[in-house]
């Protein structure tokens, strides 16, 4: 894709999700309820993606790639073994918040 201002109408239609492993691009798919396969760029230096995409793999949400692997990820893929993403919880967030600065 070239730059596109918002990808939610392409989101809605696909069944599947193929996406580097920022974390916009991630949690987007993710509260849509896609299956997501993430896809390393190894190249990078101090790469943030890999923790990220290693944690959403570890809890079962994603499935992990890199470019060499891709195609072997596609053919063996069990996208039934992926687990939901929880939707977010905003009101815990306040309330910490509240709590930090002094407001409880």
């Amino acid at each position: 894709f070239r730059f596109k201002d918002s990808l939610a109408e392409d989101l809605q239609r696909a069944d599947l999700v193929i996406s580097h492993a920022g974390a916009g691009s991630c949690l987007e798919t993710l509260e849509k309820g896609k299956p997501l396969i993430v896809v390393i760029n190894e190249k990078l230096m101090n790469n943030h993606q890999l923790e990220l995409a290693k944690q959403l793999h570890r809890d079962g949400h994603v499935l992990c790639s890199n470019c060499s692997t891709l195609v072997e990820t596609l053919q063996s893929m069990d996208l039934s073994t992926l687990k939901p993403f929880p939707p977010g919880q905003p009101e815990k967030f306040a309330l910490f918040l509240d709590k930090v600065v002094g407001f409880q």
